[in-house]
């Protein structure tokens, strides 16, 4: 791959240096021109011989030569990427790891219609499917369709700086959103006095609207509301430590923490459910040449990759496509599989599964056995699945 990088920065130089010399060869072609009317205009009795000359000189511009020079070099490039990726796929695919997904892939689609506000893409999709023929999937889907709509029509709301409804759910979901650790409803309260202290006219009304709804926020947000109050009091707050609070980039911060808790109280991900399912794909065409490479290699010793769940080298990921860590049992020094996940006892030490039944069966004692890292001892059963 880098000689074919190499060979197309080659062949990029190649081409603007070509243009650079047709445009500097085509320049004194036309200077020629002009050279030739004066002198064809003051004697034209020797007209035949000035445009002798010109051929003469044009021949020698060798246009056409330069132009074929390129397109020979630009059809080599074309042939050596056809020889480089002339791959057989089919010998990495795995058919049946991917039986009967069609219904979970299918699923995805839908609710990534519904989750980019397209209900009527939405429709047709399950209409030209066969998605309707499962209850409870078309329940799920027309539940979670009145539900985005709310949430959509809230956000074209705050996108307009109306905070009414917002305000409203957040209210409405208060209990939810204190278990999730949020302070969305806070944060729309706080916009809200933001807002009405901006005009010098409504000072008094933020003031009270501040008295009416901070007092519920005090254990959490102390520090913020004595900063929104005094910020009331400066008389240019543009240029004091204050003047983050005019910042426009509010709306669109609270716009956002606004999708995210929403989704959140709906099990959902901020990000498109089919946002993992195309970053499956940039991983797998990242991962071709090198799964590749490895056919040809075991292909040559003679031996089989016979395992669907993992793999035997290193595939080189980019930050945005590491949705998790990667957690290696510290006693088999094997990588944690769905089969095989990492579990943590009482003490706060982690192995994988098959460890952790290995220790228990060595064990003196059928009921408990110790920490390979502590003193403590613990049992199967106190041992706990951890999920990254």
């Amino acid at each position: 791959m880098n000689g074919l990088l190499t060979a197309c920065n080659e062949l990029t130089n190649r081409q603007e240096a070509m243009h650079h010399a047709i445009a500097a060869k085509l320049g004194e072609l036309k200077k020629t021109l002009q050279e030739t009317k004066i002198n064809v205009a003051k004697d034209p009795s020797a007209a035949l011989a000035h445009m002798k000359l010109l051929q003469k000189k044009t021949k020698e511009f060798q246009l056409s030569r330069t132009q074929k020079e390129f397109q020979g070099s630009l059809s080599k490039f074309g042939k050596e990427i056809e020889r480089r990726f002339k791959q057989d796929l089919s010998v990495i695919y795995r058919s049946e790891a991917f039986a009967d997904k069609g219904p979970l892939l299918r699923r995805a689609i839908a609710l990534h219609f519904i989750r980019q506000g397209q209900f009527e893409m939405c429709d047709m999709f399950i209409n030209e499917t066969s998605i309707d023929e499962q209850e409870e999937l078309r329940e799920i889907t027309e539940r979670l369709k009145l539900e985005f709509e709310k949430m959509y029509a809230i956000m074209q709301e705050l996108d307009e700086r109306l905070l009414h409804h917002a305000i409203q759910w957040a209210q409405a979901h208060h209990e939810a959103l204190a278990k999730l650790g949020s302070s969305l409803e806070f944060n729309l309260h706080r916009l809200r006095f933001i807002q009405l202290a901006e005009d010098e006219n409504r000072c008094m009304d933020a003031v009270a609207y501040s008295r009416q709804h901070f007092g519920q926020f005090a254990d959490k947000h102390f520090t913020e509301i004595k900063r929104l109050m005094t910020s009331t009091i400066v008389p240019d707050i543009t240029r004091s430590p204050y003047a983050d609070l005019r910042s426009p980039t509010l709306w669109t911060d609270i716009r956002l923490e606004f999708q995210r808790d929403f989704c959140s109280l709906h099990s959902m991900s901020a990000e498109s459910p089919l946002y993992t399912r195309i970053a499956s794909v940039l991983v797998g065409t990242t991962a071709l040449p090198v799964m590749l490479k490895l056919h040809k290699i075991m292909s040559a010793k003679r031996t089989e990759w016979s395992q669907q769940d993992e793999l035997s080298v290193e595939i080189p990921l980019d930050p945005d496509l590491r949705f998790h860590s990667i957690f290696a049992c510290p006693v088999s020094k094997e990588q944690a599989t769905e089969e095989n996940p990492p579990m943590m006892m009482p003490c706060g030490h982690a192995i994988c599964k098959e460890s952790l039944m290995r220790l228990s069966r060595s064990s003196r004692n059928s009921m408990r056995f110790k920490c390979p890292y502590c003193p403590s001892e613990s049992s199967v059963d106190q041992a706990v699945q951890i999920y990254f």
